[in-house]
């Protein structure tokens, strides 16, 4: 079936000087023609993290532009090709990797961790994007576009840390988790695969409930029980747990640290609790517990396309257990609404944008043209 022609305009979220969910804006530009190494996706879909959140709000702690459109995250079809462009063809579902220029792990600059979507960078949260052909990935089979668009952040950085490089996760260890939200979902899901013992901690008992479900072992309600970080210890019978997924900081840094082993890792992903909390956030020492508790403090920041790629290799070997679990799906026109849903903290999963409403068709099929 030929594809649609591509109109000459399409809409976009704009955020501009003012930092409100409110005051984001659709505006429609001229669709761009790709350059010969580029290709022109037709977004389907997109999912909202909180650094997203924390653009729009002006709270982010990294370089962003006086205006930009948001979202790191999304995937489509490829609508259009460069002449140089090999591998990709139109009609093939792709996913950009966060880091549109980090190929590989182990080659890292400024300029390349600066290549993020979303910030300095236009992001996802348009109809069609013009993106590196290098930067892509296919879609695993299975996965709709709303949920191939949870993928490129939230799944990768839970990925990268647990499944990949040199500290992968072992049967039988014991995790704690921060939370339910997307990162923490994915992590509770690799770690049930792992055959790991995963510890989530949440504001809510229904949450808790949806997290069993999930497959968490032990759950913690830290508003009933603040001294959440003692009962993680009385379940690992005094030891401590194996590792931490620090999705928040300094806030629940210092109890992060009383739960885990000697000789434990505590992976560091968010930095909510000092960016997006009302109230203050303690200064925590790292450096006594890294010397006398032998704790191994590392940064996650997402991953490199060669990760992604192995990624949605582990996905499309594991289908129903690493299923993305999405909270809620918005129409386009709806995306302000989306992200104060996010900001009510209600969510157990992702929270996904449907740029164009064939997006969760049966993956591959098409239902008609613009």
């Amino acid at each position: 079936m030929p594809y649609p022609p591509i109109p000459p305009l399409a809409r976009q979220f704009n955020v501009g000087k003012v930092r409100t969910i409110e005051a984001m804006t659709i505006v429609e530009v001229p669709v761009p023609r790709p350059r010969a190494t580029e290709v022109l996706v037709k977004v389907k879909a997109v999912s909202l993290q909180y650094r997203d959140m924390m653009i729009i709000m002006g709270r982010y702690p990294l370089p962003y532009a006086a205006t930009t459109v948001p979202c790191s995250d999304g995937v489509g079809e490829i609508a259009a090709v460069g002449e140089e462009v090999t591998g990709w063809q139109v009609g093939d579902r792709v996913m950009p990797n966060f880091f549109l220029d980090l190929m590989s792990e182990n080659v890292k600059t400024d300029e390349i961790m600066n290549s993020a979507m979303g910030a300095v960078m236009p992001g996802m949260l348009q109809e069609y994007r013009v993106l590196p052909a290098r930067s892509l990935v296919k879609i695993p089979d299975h996965l709709s576009y709303e949920e191939a668009a949870t993928l490129p952040c939230a799944g990768l950085t839970a990925y990268a840390p647990l499944l990949d490089g040199p500290y992968r996760i072992q049967a039988g260890e014991t995790i704690l988790i921060q939370g339910t939200g997307g990162i923490a979902t994915f992590a509770l899901q690799f770690a049930s695969v792992a055959g790991a013992v995963p510890i989530v901690i949440s504001s809510s008992d229904e949450k808790l409930e949806q997290a069993k479900a999930i497959g968490a072992r032990y759950t913690i309600n830290y508003k009933t029980t603040p001294d959440w970080d003692r009962v993680v210890k009385e379940i690992t019978h005094g030891r401590g747990c194996d590792r931490v997924l620090e999705l928040t900081g300094n806030l629940t840094l210092q109890r992060s640290i009383n739960a885990v082993k000697l000789g434990g890792l505590i992976d560091i992903i968010g930095l909510l609790g000092g960016r997006m909390s009302t109230t203050s956030v303690p200064d925590v020492d790292a450096i006594v517990p890294a010397i006398f508790k032998q704790i191994i403090f590392r940064g996650v920041y997402v991953g490199s396309v060669e990760q992604f790629e192995r990624f949605a290799r582990f996905l499309a070997a594991h289908p129903e257990t690493t299923r993305p679990k999405i909270d809620k799906s918005f129409p386009f026109e709806e995306a302000p609404e989306a992200f104060k849903h996010m900001w009510g903290k209600t969510h157990v999963g992702k929270i996904v944008v449907r740029v164009n409403e064939d997006c969760a068709s049966v993956p591959g099929a098409w239902m008609g043209g613009w």
